[in-house]
């Protein structure tokens, strides 16, 4: 997958990008988790697994 689409999907739908990158496993319910408490954790972990 190309990383600039994974940023800007980390950025805009953030568990999108992380199952994208990941598939389906703990770091998604982790974002999601962090998603639905606020947006702003969840974008951070998002972009923080897409670039590392």
């Amino acid at each position: 997958m190309n990383k600039v689409v994974l940023i800007i999907l980390a950025i805009f739908l953030p568990p999108v990008a992380v199952f994208l990158k990941n598939g389906a496993g703990k770091d998604l319910v982790i974002n999601i988790l962090l998603c639905l408490l606020m947006f702003l954790p969840g974008m951070i972990h998002a972009l923080w697994l897409v670039l590392k």
